[in-house]
């Protein structure tokens, strides 16, 4: 009996714990499984078969937090160069025709797939199935032109089609609303070779379909690594590169001026720079309206 009391009186502690299990799993969900299922195969398999439970719990949870992380998409605090996820915060201002994309773990075989639809989630289309109805749009203007006997040679023709406009001849191709996608790479740690391919084959679809694809923060060890794996090629460049995000979107809105900009634009000194010393960036509002199309009927 007194050794008994000893015993319990040892793991008051653990046994009053049980009274934070419902605080625990509001808060966290994974680490509550672990502890209620370390805690039962201690009491009914003893002590070192749950300890090893345990063990195997915990490293199930980091597997299945890598595997499946929390992607978000990113959007700029007004009056400063942070880019925060824009679900946690409100009066977010997104950059016209720019997505900015977060993964926040290492990449691998293991959350390729997951990775890449949680991408084509967030910019609201698959590049693969936009590039095959375009590539089935302009089968079907070439059947057209060669039935009105014009030169099927689209190098000679001064024609280029808008594909964000209102294709005519009911061809169906899905218009794409943004000219830019940045990845942002400061929380990935490593890249595998699978996990690399479909990186690569991504990156591909997207600058196919005329979306310029930009990476930040990205660690130095992965680039070299992509340099020897041979990522780099005529379609993907080493330019893609930037150290941040604003350092991206102001080349962004340099090469793509957006048409309707109302937010905050950072100075810029005599020479073209941005101004940074490693504050907030100071901020001016502008303003500009797009011109409209007067020809609403052109097409091409």
């Amino acid at each position: 009996s007194v050794l008994g009391a000893v015993v319990i009186v040892n793991l008051k502690g653990m046994l009053m714990q049980v009274a934070k299990v419902p605080y625990l799993w509001k808060k966290d969900r994974p680490d509550c499984i672990v502890w209620i299922g370390t805690c039962l195969a201690a009491t009914f398999l003893g002590l070192d078969i749950g300890l090893a439970v345990g063990l195997g719990l915990e490293l199930l949870t980091v597997v299945f937090r890598a595997q499946f992380p929390r992607c978000s998409v990113l959007a700029n605090i007004p009056g400063t160069d942070i880019y925060r996820d824009r679900k946690d915060y409100i009066n977010m201002h997104e950059p016209e025709g720019v997505k900015v994309f977060k993964i926040p773990s290492p990449i691998f075989f293991a959350n390729i797939d997951f990775f890449r639809d949680k991408l084509k989630d967030a910019v609201g289309f698959n590049p693969l199935r936009i590039l095959r109805k375009r590539n089935k749009a302009m089968r079907k203007i070439k059947k057209i032109l060669e039935d009105l006997d014009q030169p099927v040679d689209y190098s000679d023709l001064p024609i280029q089609i808008n594909w964000s406009a209102e294709i005519p001849l009911n061809l169906g191709v899905p218009p794409v609303y943004i000219h830019s996608l940045i990845l942002d790479f400061s929380a990935v740690s490593f890249l595998d070779i699978s996990a690399l391919e479909g990186l690569k084959a991504t990156l591909k679809e997207f600058i196919r379909i005329d979306v310029e694809v930009y990476i930040v923060g990205c660690d130095p060890y992965i680039i070299d690594k992509l340099r020897n794996c041979n990522f780099f090629e005529d379609e993907i460049k080493t330019s893609i590169f930037y150290l941040t995000i604003h350092d991206a979107i102001l080349h962004i809105h340099e090469s793509n001026p957006p048409k309707t900009v109302s937010g905050n634009i950072p100075f810029q000194d005599n020479r073209g720079c941005s101004v940074s010393n490693g504050s907030v960036l100071p901020m001016v509002e502008l303003k500009m309206e797009a011109e409209t199309d007067t020809k609403p009927e052109t097409k091409f």
